[in-house]
């Protein structure tokens, strides 16, 4: 059993750049029939130009599985701590790109 249990294990390498992680405010999510491409967006306040600072593709299968593993995770996470709070304007960033800066 013990045996079994090792051949069904994978080894993963992390290394230190990737372990850094990107920051992502917006993702951007088109399909074919063949695959799901997921874009990773960094928008910034005042910047006219936002950058994909990484793009995932994967195939149905696999979209579906990440889709199950999130909503899995979202669930335990919200039973910790309590819902995750949704902005009223349907996700839009809390900054306009490029346009008039507010004043005090």
């Amino acid at each position: 059993m013990e045996d079994q249990t090792k051949k069904n294990q994978i080894n993963i390498e992390l290394t230190d750049d990737i372990a850094e992680g990107v920051y992502s405010n917006l993702a951007i999510i088109t399909h074919s029939h063949a695959e799901f491409i997921i874009d990773f967006i960094k928008m910034m306040p005042g910047t006219p130009k936002a950058k994909v600072k990484s793009r995932i593709i994967l195939t149905p299968e696999h979209a579906k599985r990440l889709f199950k593993a999130l909503h899995d995770n979202i669930r335990k996470f919200e039973q910790m701590h309590g819902p995750i709070k949704e902005s009223k304007d349907g996700g839009t960033p809390p900054f306009t790109m490029g346009g008039p800066t507010a004043q005090a």
